[in-house]
């Protein structure tokens, strides 16, 4: 076994390129770290650097050395990340909701981040779908989804809820509600539309827009950027649905117009992760605060 000392310097030659400055950096001096080369290459049976001067170039073997001890420093880091799989405040947390949501839950997850630097926040925005095939394929450890999920695969808690708006062009103020003018002014597409409208249309208590089938709307307009979603309809090129939360978090609020209906719209929400899988500690630490979050939005 190469000895991980010599290992260490060598590495850190290669990273500086200056035997003063690496001397420096490990506070040793620059015979010492002249001595832990020669120790390695003695124990490896070749030369590893060729010197010309004050500088030096890597030999083949020394290339082949400095990955290997690349890959030792990463897989110590590993790890050392492994060890700390029960610490509240230290580790990855990789996480999926739906881009709304990322609105509310991102800054305080990276106030989180700042009270435990430790911490290492990864958050994707993703639609009920993807965040469950990612939770049962690996890629992702926790996820909020509207649903409850397939209790066979996934472990699921009732976290919140989170109303859902209905949001036509300014100019529809004031007028009834009909379904034709729904079908007049044309469905702005988006990766949860079809999900949002059928749950509104289904619970609003609205007799005739229940009658609507969401398939059968015009559409007039698509696009996957949440941020960007409502610009169409501040436009007046058509409507669409979209949770409280994002609607709230628009630029544009005087050019769009809520619909009040008879029964307000709340989705539920889910924390869920995959079944029989116990999360490391630091995952409690975010469930406690996406709870306190959305308890706080209700």
């Amino acid at each position: 076994m190469l000895n991980p000392l010599w290992l260490h310097t060598f590495k850190t030659l290669i990273e500086t390129g200056h035997f003063t400055q690496t001397a420096k950096k490990l506070h040793m001096t620059q015979p010492g770290v002249s001595q832990h080369v020669k120790k390695l290459e003695s124990a490896c049976g070749h030369s590893l650097i060729r010197r010309e001067n004050k500088s030096f170039e890597l030999t083949e073997q020394g290339r082949m050395v400095y990955e290997y001890a690349l890959k030792t420093a990463r897989d110590e880091a590993d790890l050392i990340e492994c060890l700390s799989f029960d610490n509240p405040t230290a580790g990855k947390c990789i996480l999926s909701c739906s881009g709304s949501l990322v609105l509310s839950l991102y800054p305080h997850l990276l106030a989180m981040q700042q009270h435990s630097p430790e911490l290492q926040i990864y958050l994707e925005a993703a639609p009920n779908h993807k965040i469950l095939h990612d939770i049962q394929a690996g890629i992702t450890d926790l996820g909020v989804v509207t649903y409850m999920p397939n209790s066979s695969f996934f472990q699921s808690e009732l976290i919140g809820e989170d109303a859902l708006c209905l949001v036509l062009p300014r100019c529809y103020q004031g007028q009834p509600l009909t379904a034709e003018i729904l079908c007049r002014c044309g469905l702005i597409d988006h990766p949860d539309a079809m999900h949002y409208l059928t749950v509104f249309l289904d619970m609003c208590g609205e007799p005739e827009l229940a009658e609507i089938n969401p398939e059968m709307l015009l559409k007039s307009g698509y696009i996957n950027q949440l941020n960007q979603i409502l610009l169409p309809v501040a436009k007046g090129l058509g409507f669409t649905v979209l949770p409280q939360s994002a609607v709230e978090n628009f630029p544009g609020k005087d050019e769009i117009y809520v619909v009040s209906t008879r029964k307000p719209v709340l989705e539920t929400l889910y924390l869920v992760h995959l079944r029989n899988r116990n999360l490391p500690r630091r995952y409690q630490t975010i469930y406690e605060l996406f709870s306190r979050i959305l308890a706080t939005e209700e």
